[in-house]
């Protein structure tokens, strides 16, 4: 009897990439093929790519050497993003035997089966490449991940229509579409019978969730319909946005999440730029006015809330006041941390061709400053939070000999290890801020183990 081939799954990227990355491993499992980790030997490396930023791409060839060191006679395969824009260019890189592009991606195990049936097709040809026009993107996928971590990401939403001019994702993902409700509520319904207590919704667009398959525009559902229907799934503990659009993040959704029984107070809200002239030139769909407008609301009905930003600093024609000017507006934001991001010029991108391009140098100035307000912004939430009572959800690894955890609100704590604490939750009274930036508690109840 033939021994069980071996799979490993290294992912690159957001959220979305690691929901992906989970139901293709299912897939395989489901074909009798076993999973291990990427640093173990295995039959089969599946590399899922990102190609948001140039260090996405960089990282791909040094990955795919990793996999060979490991077992120079593997299979690499690589999918997603970056395999979709520049299929050619990674069939090049040495070592890779298999490049799916957006469609592609979840038949991956009849492509390997065939590879591995036919070892001479890849081997003496070169890498194989299945990557469609992205037109043909237009049918849906769902997917989650769960086993390697205390939540699971599910995804409810694909693609964007969307026309940011620096942006790639539309070109790898192609059109905006959904999961059905119903497939949801299952998905949501099988990740909850795994004991995984929190959910993190995830998607490109998720506030644009229930547009159809085939380039239907009709919404079947409303975002908002889509949340009053997960909170009423049994056994989920905590249910969490990963990132909506300022423009789509509706009044109706903030009230419902201030009184929701599962969905947690914490957004995350692209800004990319304080600067409207700036955001005009993004085409991004709102005025810095309207996420002004957005913050306020959050505070308004829940002050406890934790708000995270994605900013992008040095796009063409940033001018050091129009910078300055964003670094303002974000320093008198009530909210509570940043994610920085060096612009990188992208390919077959409207950004890529304009005018005012920043030096590097400066970008990285102005990066570093950006994510000293960061640091800044996230002490002065968290010190906000000392002395409030708040729920802990532990993670599971050992971490120099702490185990880490997550408040509601996205307070960051920490406590000695303790392996019991893994995949619990507790009700607990934050109480300082630790050297390391972390916030130490005291247990607002004795747990049952003490």
């Amino acid at each position: 009897m033939e021994a069980q081939k071996k799979v490993a799954y290294y992912t690159l990227g957001c959220k979305l990439n690691f929901s992906e990355t989970a139901t293709i491993a299912r897939n395989f499992e489901g074909e009798g093929f076993a999973r291990v980790d990427f640093s173990e030997k295995a039959d089969i490396y599946v590399i899922n790519t990102c190609s948001v930023t140039e260090n996405a791409d960089k990282r791909f060839k040094s990955i795919v050497k990793k996999a060979q060191k490991v077992n120079p006679e593997a299979f690499v395969a690589a999918v997603g993003c970056y395999a979709q824009l520049k299929p050619e260019e990674l069939a090049d890189v040495n070592g890779v035997d298999l490049v799916l592009g957006a469609t592609e991606k979840f038949k991956i195990t009849s492509y390997i089966n065939d590879l591995l049936t036919h070892p001479e097709r890849s081997r003496g040809e070169g890498a194989q490449v299945h990557s469609c026009e992205i037109e043909d993107a237009d049918f849906y996928v769902g997917s989650y991940s769960v086993g390697d971590r205390t939540r699971a990401f599910l995804k409810v939403q694909d693609g964007c229509d969307y026309k940011c001019t620096y942006c790639t994702i539309p070109l790898a993902r192609g059109i905006s579409r959904s999961d059905t409700l119903e497939n949801v509520l299952k998905n949501a319904a099988e990740i909850s019978a795994q004991n995984i207590k929190e959910i993190v919704l995830t998607g490109v667009n998720i506030g644009d969730y229930g547009k159809g398959e085939f380039g239907n525009k009709k919404h079947e559902h409303t975002f908002l319909e889509l949340c009053q229907a997960l909170d009423k799934v049994e056994g989920v503990e905590r249910l969490r946005i990963s990132s909506i659009e300022p423009n789509l993040l509706k009044n109706e959704t903030i009230d419902f999440v201030s009184q929701s029984r599962t969905f947690v107070p914490h957004f995350h809200i692209p800004l990319q730029s304080g600067n409207n002239d700036i955001l005009k030139l993004m085409r991004r769909r709102y005025m810095k006015e309207l996420y002004v407008d957005r913050v306020a609301k959050i505070k308004e009905v829940m002050p406890h809330a934790c708000i995270g930003v994605d900013v992008i600093v040095g796009f063409p024609g940033e001018t050091e006041e129009r910078f300055l000017e964003t670094y303002h507006f974000l320093n008198e934001l009530n909210i509570s941390y940043l994610h920085v991001f060096t612009y990188s010029e992208r390919d077959n991108t409207p950004a890529a061709k304009m005018e005012g391009v920043v030096p590097k140098k400066t970008r990285a100035k102005r990066s570093k400053m950006l994510r000293g307000l960061s640091a800044k912004k996230r002490r002065a939430f968290y010190e906000s939070q000392l002395g409030s009572q708040r729920t802990i959800l532990f993670e599971g690894e050992n971490k120099a000999g702490y185990i880490h955890g997550f408040t509601e609100n996205y307070v960051k704590v920490k406590a000695p290890w303790n392996p019991e604490l893994v995949n619990t939750v507790h009700q607990v009274t934050l109480t300082e801020i630790d050297e390391d930036g972390l916030v130490r508690f005291e247990y607002a109840t004795t747990p049952a183990f003490c």
